[in-house]
């Protein structure tokens, strides 16, 4: 419809030059996935009823992910000059409006956001998944474009807003050791496999009762939602993460993860590419995922931020595409985030104040509020009430690498 229609292409293109506008307001896509919170408890459906204005259902529906970028899976849409009626994706709108990018991001990526930024919800376990590397995720896309969606990447980055918890990356062999005493794991792998990594012979004796260790009472968690679910053995072998708000897990790709519970904001690569190979009902490929899975052992680092002054926190993992800002601005404060080479988006996810990109009119912005700013433009918040700010933006360690 839009490639048939250059005089709204056109009207569009006018409107962003006439205005010259650096901020614009996202009307933002929500996700119903079955781990989700049902409505009543999740940050997800509250923000995406104020965000859109609409209102949610008040049954055990699920709201699992509220999405903010150009993926085709879940666009956002700019508000353009407060028209509510005239709908394009941001995605269309950027490739009408290509200086919004910045010249860096149009030469690296062309003329689309590198990143997706979401927040999520999470009532029960997600999949045991791995997210491919570029090379696979192009064959993938190439051989099952109905299963993966695009041929990018996906490193993401997962900060906590409430306690979280996930799965991620392969146990030490000391704590592996320990995993091999569980009945139910050596009747899965098998005795001689056991051995091979104990390096024991088999000795009779005497078994001593004892408490159940944190990682069984979070197998039998897992159990219970996902019951005869192979997936859930699988939990003994990777690290049990727990995030406290604040903190931080970026995962690169090939590495098995899944998310268990709470709520986060997390940011990707822009990509909805996912092999799954347990805790799931939807399709397994576990020959692909025990195929490009690294294997590498040993706690996640956890990141808690680099303070840029006293009310903003920056998280920086090793991926070009990315990094998020959170932000707590005490009533009647001010602050100014400096202008950046790219694009940036802003998510409010807690009080009311003012958003203003040099110039005299500001936006009144409140809890669900997403704007999307202009490469190159300073923008300056002041909090009516506590305000709690997330933005996320290209990786500025990218900028200074170019």
């Amino acid at each position: 419809m839009e490639a048939s229609c250059p005089t709204m292409k056109s009207k569009h293109q006018q409107q962003g030059k006439k205005k010259n506008k650096k901020l614009h307001k996202l009307h933002c896509s929500v996700k119903n996935y079955d781990w989700g919170r049902p409505c009543r408890d999740s940050l997800v459906a509250r923000l995406f009823a104020m965000n859109s204005g609409s209102h949610v259902d008040q049954d055990n529906k699920p709201y699992a992910e509220f999405w903010m970028g150009t993926h085709e899976s879940g666009p956002s849409f700019p508000v353009l000059d407060g028209s509510e009626t005239e709908r394009v994706t941001l995605k269309s709108w950027l490739l009408e409006n290509p200086n919004m990018l910045g010249q860096k991001v149009l030469e690296k990526w062309g003329g689309d956001l590198p990143f997706l930024f979401k927040v999520l919800s999470v009532a029960k376990a997600l999949s045991i998944q791995a997210h491919p590397d570029k090379e696979l995720a192009r064959t993938l896309h190439k051989l099952h474009p109905d299963v993966y969606k695009d041929g990018n990447h996906k490193p993401e980055m997962a900060l906590a807003v409430t306690e979280f918890e996930a799965l991620c990356g392969f146990v030490t062999l000391k704590e592996l050791k320990a995993v091999l005493t569980v009945p139910e794991v050596v009747e899965l792998v098998g005795a001689e496999n056991v051995n091979s990594v104990l390096r024991i012979t088999n000795q009779d004796g005497e078994e001593k009762v004892r408490e159940l260790t944190d990682k069984e009472r979070l197998v039998l968690r897992l159990e219970k939602q996902y019951p005869a679910d192979v997936g859930v053995i699988a939990a003994f072998f990777l690290n049990h993460v727990k995030l406290t708000p604040g903190e931080a897990l970026f995962i690169g790709a090939n590495e098995p993860h899944a998310y268990i519970c709470g709520e986060c904001i997390e940011c990707m690569a822009t990509s909805d590419n996912v092999v799954r190979a347990g805790l799931t009902p939807k399709l397994r490929d576990v020959t692909t995922l025990c195929s490009m899975l690294t294997y590498k052992q040993g706690s996640p680092e956890i990141l808690r931020g680099v303070p840029l002054n006293p009310y903003v926190n920056r998280y920086l993992p090793p991926f070009e595409e990315f990094e998020i800002d959170c932000c707590i601005l005490p009533q009647g404060e001010t602050v100014v985030f400096p202008a950046v080479p790219g694009p940036s988006i802003f998510l409010v996810t807690a009080g009311e104040g003012i958003m203003n990109a040099e110039s005299p009119e500001g936006y009144a912005v409140t809890e669900g509020d997403v704007l999307f700013a202009a490469a190159n433009s300073e923008i300056s918040v002041t909090s009516a009430s506590e305000l709690h700010l997330y933005r996320t933006g290209v990786n500025s360690r990218f900028f200074q690498a170019s």
